[in-house]
C-alpha cells in the first residue's frame, strides 16, 4: 500500500547536499517518489510499505553524512537557538579573523624585519588554523561526511580552498613562494562563508514563518467533560465523541459541533477573515480558532490528522515540497556543479602554471576594470585563481531558487485563506486565458434566498409574518428561506396548527383559526383558487421559483425565491477582465436561470444544462480556444472538471471531493480572494523566475572571472555568500507585492 512520509534532515547546506539525499533516497526500491526541500530541510518520501520501511530512510540519509531528527519542523523555540548557534560561531569566527587583519595590516609596516615576518607568518597561521577547528569545525565535518558519503558539498569546496591557503606557508620551506598573501585568507573565507550561512538561515527561517506559525497555532490541551466533571488532558487524547469545554480566550481544541452555549469566535487562522464570526448551537467549530466571549460545549467529529488545521498542515507541505517544471533545469545542474568546479580549479591551477602568459594577459586586461584583485605570478598566482574558484562557486543558489519563494508563497497564501497544494500549478497559473465558475455555490451562495415578495390587498409585513408561522412546520429549503426572511426581519412565526403537507406541491395548516396554503400556482388552482387577473413580477425576476400564498377565499401574495448572486462576483469577474482572464459560467441548470445569473455578474459566455460528464468536456472545448483553463467548483458534481482544468481551484465550504481534487483551495467562501489568488500565483512563479535567473547569472558571471585571477578569494567568498542571501531575500521581498 502506497504510503507518504515527511523526514527532517541535519547537516545539509547546500543543493549538492539536497540532491545527493534526494537520488539516494529515490533508488531505495520500493521508493516511488522522494522530493529533498533544502529550504525547509525536509524529504517527502512516497512509498510502498509492503517493500521498504521507514528505517531505510533514515539509513540511506545517515549513509551519506547526515541526520534525521525525530520531529518534521523546527519549532519557534528550537529555530531560534540553532539561529543562535550559528550566530555564535559567525561572531567567534569574526574575533579571530579581526585580529588576523591587523596583524596582516601591521606586516606591512615590519615587513622588512626577517624576525617579525616570520612572527607574523606563523602567527596568522595559528589564528586560521584556530578558526577552522573551533567556530568553522562544521564546515570540515560535512565537508569530509558528504566526501565519505561519496558526493561532494558546498562545503568541500569552502574546506578544499581554505585547506590550500593554508598549506601555504608549510609549502613556502620547500618551494619559492610568498606565504604572507595566503596566511590570513583561511580565516576571511570562513568568516564570509559563516556570516552569509548566519543570514542565508535568518532569512529561510523567515521564510518558513508561516507553516511554522501553523504548526504552533493548535490547542496543547482541551478541558473535556465526563461524568458532569471537567478535566483537562492532553490534545493528543481527546476522541471523536467527547464533549469539550470552550471558554472565553480559550483555543477551541479540535474540530467539533456545539451541542450547548454561544460564542464568538476569531476564525482568522483558518479562513483569513478578520472579522469574528457568531457560533451557536449545531454549528461548526474549527480547531485552534479562538472563543472571543461566551461560553459553550461541542462535540468533538475530527481529531489528530484529521482535524481542519491538520489538512491545512498538510497541503501547505505538499506545495513546499512538490517542484515546478522550471527548477527542473537546475536539478540537473546542481547534480553535477560540485565535481565540475572541482575539475574546473584543478585546471586553473595548471593553466596558470603552465600558461601563465595567456592567463596574465586576459587577467590583466580585465583587471584594468575590475581592479578586484592584485596581480601576482608563479604559484602564487595559480593558487589564487584556484582557491577563488572554489570558494565562489555557489551551488546554494540554485538549490533555494525555488523552494523559498514556494515557501514564502503558499505560507502568505496560507495566512490568507488560499491553499496551494502544488507548485506545477503556479507554473501553469501565468498562463491561464480563462476561468470558468460553476454556478451554484460558487457564483452564488447555494442557498435559496427571499429575493421579493408582492402583497395583493395585505400588508406585506403581516403576509410575511402568516407565510413564516405556516412554513415553520416545512423543513423544504423554500418554506426554510422565507421563515430567515421573516426573522431577519424581525417578525417571530406563531405556532401553525392542522398541518396538511402535499409533498411536492405545498402545505396548508390553520393559523388563529383561520386556513391558510402556501405552495406552486398548479397547487393553488388544485384547491380551485384563481390566479387570473394577478401579474407577478415575473419578467424581473423569471429565474426565480415562485411561492404563492394564499386563504381558503383567495389569492394574498407570492414569495420569490432564488439563490442570489454573491455580493462580491460582479466586482471579482469585473477584475478578473482586467487581468486579462475571460470568464465563464457552466451550470447545470436551465438556460434561463443561469443566463440571468450570469447578467447580473457581467458574465457573457453561458454553458448552462451541464451534467458532470458535459462539464469535464466543456472543459476540454474551452482549453482549445482559450489555452490554459481554470476551473471554481464546490460540489462532488464539479471534481471532473477540477481535475481536468489546467487549475482546479475549489471554494473551501464545498466537498471534500472537490477540495482533493483542486490545485488551490479558496478556505472561505469569499471570491474575492479569488483574484488574489491568481496574484500570488503570478507573483510567486515571477520570484522563482527571478531567482533562478540571478543563481544562473551569478555563477556564469563569477566563475569565470575567478579562473582568470581577477577576483581575490576573499572577495569570491564575500560574492558567494552575498548571492545565497539575496536569492532568499528576494523570495522573502514577495510578502510586500500581495
Amino acid at each position: 500500500m502506497k504510503q507518504q512520509i515527511n523526514i527532517s534532515i541535519d547537516g545539509m547546506h547546500c543543493a549538492a547536499c539536497s540532491a545527493s539525499v534526494e537520488k539516494a533516497l529515490s533508488r531505495i526500491p520500493g521508493v516511488t517518489t522522494a522530493h529533498v526541500n533544502l529550504a525547509l530541510e525536509e524529504a517527502s518520501i512516497e512509498y510502498d510499505d509492503k517493500r521498504v520501511k521507514p528505517e531505510a530512510f533514515d539509513q540511506a540519509v545517515q549513509q551519506l553524512g547526515f541526520s534525521v531528527r525525530d520531529e518534521i519542523r523546527l519549532s519557534e523555540d528550537e529555530h531560534l537557538k540553532a539561529m543562535r548557534t550559528a550566530g555564535y560561531r559567525m561572531l567567534a569566527v569574526w574575533l579571530i579573523t579581526i585580529v588576523v587583519m591587523v596583524f596582516m595590516a601591521s606586516h606591512m609596516i615590519y615587513q622588512k624585519m626577517l624576525i617579525s615576518h616570520l612572527f607574523h607568518s606563523w602567527f596568522v597561521f595559528s589564528l586560521s588554523l584556530l578558526a577552522m577547528l573551533f567556530p568553522a569545525r562544521s564546515v570540515y565535518i560535512s565537508a569530509f561526511r558528504s566526501v565519505k558519503g561519496g558526493s561532494a558539498n558546498m562545503d568541500v569546496l569552502i574546506a578544499m580552498g581554505t585547506i590550500a591557503s593554508l598549506a601555504v606557508l608549510p609549502l613556502s620551506l620547500v618551494i619559492k613562494i610568498n606565504p604572507h598573501s595566503f596566511s590570513g585568507i583561511a580565516a576571511m573565507i570562513l568568516a564570509f562563508h559563516l556570516t552569509g550561512r548566519y543570514l542565508e538561515f535568518r532569512a529561510r527561517g523567515k521564510a518558513s514563518e508561516a507553516i511554522r506559525k501553523l504548526l504552533n497555532l493548535g490547542a496543547k490541551t482541551a478541558l473535556i467533560v465526563e461524568n458532569g466533571i471537567e478535566a483537562e488532558i492532553p490534545i493528543h487524547k481527546i476522541r471523536v465523541g467527547d464533549i469539550f469545554v470552550v471558554k472565553p480566550g480559550m483555543k477551541v481544541p479540535t474540530d467539533g459541533v456545539i451541542v450547548s452555549g454561544s460564542a464568538s469566535l476569531d476564525e482568522s487562522m483558518a479562513t483569513g477573515e478578520s472579522l469574528p464570526v457568531s457560533r451557536g448551537v449545531d454549528d461548526s467549530v474549527i480547531g485552534a480558532t479562538v472563543n472571543l466571549d461566551g461560553y459553550f460545549q461541542a462535540r468533538a467529529v475530527k481529531v489528530g490528522r484529521d482535524t481542519f488545521l491538520a489538512q491545512v498542515i498538510r497541503m501547505v507541505q505538499e506545495a513546499q515540497h512538490s517542484k515546478v517544471p522550471i527548477q527542473l533545469l537546475a536539478d540537473r545542474v546542481t547534480a553535477v556543479f560540485v565535481p565540475v568546479i572541482l575539475a574546473l580549479a584543478a585546471f586553473t591551477f595548471l593553466a596558470w602554471l603552465v600558461f601563465p602568459q595567456v592567463m596574465g594577459f586576459a587577467g590583466d586586461w580585465l583587471r584594468g576594470i575590475m581592479p578586484l584583485s592584485a596581480g601576482s605570478q608563479g604559484v602564487a598566482a595559480a593558487l589564487m585563481a584556484a582557491i577563488a574558484t572554489l570558494v565562489i562557486a555557489c551551488p546554494c543558489t540554485l538549490g533555494l531558487a525555488t523552494p523559498t519563494a514556494l515557501m514564502v508563497g503558499s505560507g502568505i497564501g496560507a495566512q490568507r485563506g488560499i491553499l496551494i497544494r502544488n507548485g506545477e500549478a503556479l507554473q501553469r497559473m501565468k498562463d491561464i486565458g480563462a476561468i470558468v465558475f460553476d454556478k451554484t455555490g460558487t457564483l452564488t451562495h447555494g442557498k435559496p434566498e427571499l429575493l421579493h415578495t408582492e402583497s395583493f390587498g395585505i400588508e406585506e409585513r403581516e403576509l410575511l409574518q402568516l407565510a413564516a408561522t405556516l412554513e415553520s412546520a416545512s423543513g423544504h429549503p423554500l418554506a426554510q428561506a422565507i421563515v430567515k426572511a421573516a426573522t431577519s426581519q424581525g417578525i417571530k412565526p406563531a405556532q401553525p396548527e392542522n398541518i396538511n403537507d402535499h409533498s411536492g406541491k405545498g402545505i396548508s395548516g390553520m393559523i388563529a383559526g383561520k386556513i391558510y396554503h402556501a405552495g406552486s400556482s398548479a397547487f393553488l388552482e388544485e384547491l380551485g383558487l384563481t390566479l387570473s387577473g394577478i401579474s407577478p413580477l415575473k419578467d424581473q425576476f423569471s429565474y426565480a421559483t415562485q411561492v404563492w400564498f394564499a386563504s381558503q377565499e383567495k389569492i394574498l401574495g407570492v414569495f420569490h425565491i432564488a439563490d442570489s448572486l454573491r455580493e462580491e462576483a460582479s466586482q471579482v469577474v469585473q477584475t478578473l477582465a482586467g487581468m486579462g482572464i475571460s470568464s465563464v459560467m457552466l451550470s447545470g441548470d436551465n438556460p434561463q436561470t443561469a443566463q440571468a445569473i450570469a447578467a447580473q455578474c457581467g458574465i457573457s459566455q453561458v454553458r448552462a444544462n451541464a451534467l458532470p460528464e458535459d462539464k469535464a468536456r466543456i472543459i476540454a472545448e474551452l482549453k482549445e480556444k482559450y489555452g490554459a483553463v481554470a476551473m471554481v467548483g464546490d460540489g462532488i458534481n464539479d471534481a471532473p472538471a477540477l481535475k481536468l482544468a489546467d487549475i482546479g481551484i475549489a471554494m473551501g465550504q464545498g466537498t471534500d471531493v472537490a477540495i482533493e481534487a483542486a490545485d488551490i483551495t479558496i478556505l472561505r467562501n469569499d471570491l474575492n480572494l479569488l483574484p488574489l489568488a491568481v496574484k500570488l500565483s503570478l507573483q510567486t512563479f515571477r520570484k522563482i523566475r527571478q531567482n533562478l535567473f540571478w543563481a544562473f547569472f551569478y555563477n556564469l558571471i563569477a566563475i569565470p572571472l575567478a579562473v582568470l585571477g581577477i577576483l581575490h578569494p576573499v572577495i569570491a567568498e564575500i560574492a558567494m555568500a552575498t548571492s545565497s542571501v539575496t536569492v532568499v531575500t528576494n523570495a522573502n521581498l514577495l510578502r510586500g507585492k500581495v
